[in-house]
């Protein structure tokens, strides 16, 4: 039942605390209450533990408010709805000073239902809603072209699409100041979090696991879809990445050109494994491309099935990519994962966007295998290219000694492969 009073409070502006219950809750479809509130103006809005879910269609957030859900809140996607091929279940679009903080409270959809269709029971029949269009964009929490927008606790779980999703809008070509903290991302069809358009993003403390369904298949992929698109001051601390059908992180730059923005990320203190694909993967940026950095500092790669790190066709005119205090262990357990077979792997499988591979720095790194097989190699399927300007000291400790391929003119580049003591 509606509290009609604290409502009127809320919309004279009299009250700037809010709870949504008081515009009501119905437990088999609660998106217009909840919209309501969220659309009240309250500065400040708590969604209470109801103790069975809020069931919601779409909900569209608003800008100046904080947004609280209590601890052991659940959120779930309506089944049946979801319909559209790009049907967020959370959206921030064009938004200022948005913070969401859900710790212990879950946003859940249903990926299997979009892949297969579902039954439900109802009133003693099974009704038959059909297989879903098939598509990737069906996001947990989208945030576009917003601004100064922070959120902090939740567990975001089954998306059709990405758990987290950050881009432009047509009023701003990226999100800004965005601060994600303490967020799990679990089992999401596409990626656990996708970057396509950001500045002055912070990443800390979260979890990106179990990934599958379509490729990428990533715990994160930053990867822009349009030239004039940024990614800038992007930073991940502290974070995981763990069992994803794909790389743990991906970087793809195949869109960008020279005439982009610099490129600027960081990825400092996260840990990376997986029983199924690569750990660490820099690809597509072209002798044409952005300037700028890509820094790896302190971070683990352990027990992946592919790669511990995969550098491809990366340009050694594009930003510049450098892996400080990395180790790699027990990497690319699988001799069959993609034909090639080397805890670090630089790869050049076609010259059509780069014939000057390199601009890579492994400052003080450490490889720990048990295989007898390269430590670093560089592959080429259609040249003879050599490598440009990669430096730095791979520390390794392998039973079966230490032993590099990197090409042509291995002995001009001035990085030290040695054993470990």
């Amino acid at each position: 039942m509606k509290n009609l009073e604290a409502i009127a409070n809320v919309q004279s502006g009299k009250s700037s605390v809010a709870n949504a219950a008081w515009w009501g809750f119905n437990p088999e479809d609660a998106t217009e209450t909840l919209q309501a509130a969220v659309d009240s103006g309250a500065k400040r809005l708590v969604v209470p533990n109801m103790h069975t879910d809020w069931i919601v269609r779409p909900i569209k957030l608003a800008g100046n408010q904080e947004l609280i859900f209590e601890p052991g809140t659940v959120v779930s996607a309506k089944r049946g709805e979801y319909r559209g091929r790009g049907d967020y279940m959370f959206t921030a679009q064009d938004v200022e000073n948005l913070t969401i903080r859900g710790y212990g409270a879950t946003f859940r959809m249903w990926k299997q239902d979009y892949i297969t269709g579902l039954v439900l029971e109802q009133m003693g029949w099974n009704r038959w809603y059909g297989p879903y269009e098939k598509a990737e964009w069906r996001m947990t929490l989208a945030i576009r072209g917003s601004k100064n927008v922070t959120v902090a606790g939740l567990t975001l779980e089954d998306s059709g699409g990405d758990g987290i999703y950050i881009d432009g809008s047509k009023e701003r070509r990226y999100s800004e100041n965005v601060h994600l903290r303490d967020i799990v991302c679990n089992n999401h069809y596409r990626q656990g979090i996708s970057i396509i358009s950001a500045e002055d993003l912070k990443v800390d403390n979260c979890s990106f696991s179990n990934t599958w369904g379509t490729p990428p298949c990533s715990g994160v992929d930053i990867e822009p879809d349009k030239s004039e698109q940024c990614i800038k001051n992007v930073v991940f601390s502290g974070c995981k990445f763990i069992d994803n059908a794909g790389d743990g992180i991906e970087i793809f730059l195949a869109h960008t050109t020279d005439e982009s923005d610099d490129v600027t990320m960081r990825f400092e203190n996260c840990y990376i494994s997986s029983k199924h694909g690569t750990g660490i993967r820099v690809s597509k940026i072209r002798d044409e491309g952005p300037g700028g950095s890509i820094e790896f500092d302190n971070c683990t790669v352990e027990s992946t099935v592919g790669f511990g790190i995969k550098v491809q066709e990366k340009s050694a005119k594009g930003a510049r990519v450098t892996f400080t205090n990395c180790s790699v262990i027990n990497a690319a357990s699988d001799r069959q994962f993609g034909g090639e077979w080397s805890p670090i792997s630089l790869s050049l499988p076609q010259t059509n966007i780069v014939q000057t591979m390199g601009g890579i720095d492994f400052i003080n790194c450490f490889i720990e295998d048990s295989h007898d097989r390269p430590a670093v190699e560089f592959t080429q399927r259609e040249s003879d290219l050599p490598l440009h300007d990669v430096t730095g000291t791979v520390t390794v400790l392998n039973p079966h000694g230490v032993r590099a391929e990197l090409g042509k003119q291995r002995e001009t580049l001035p990085l030290l492969i040695k054993a470990y003591e």
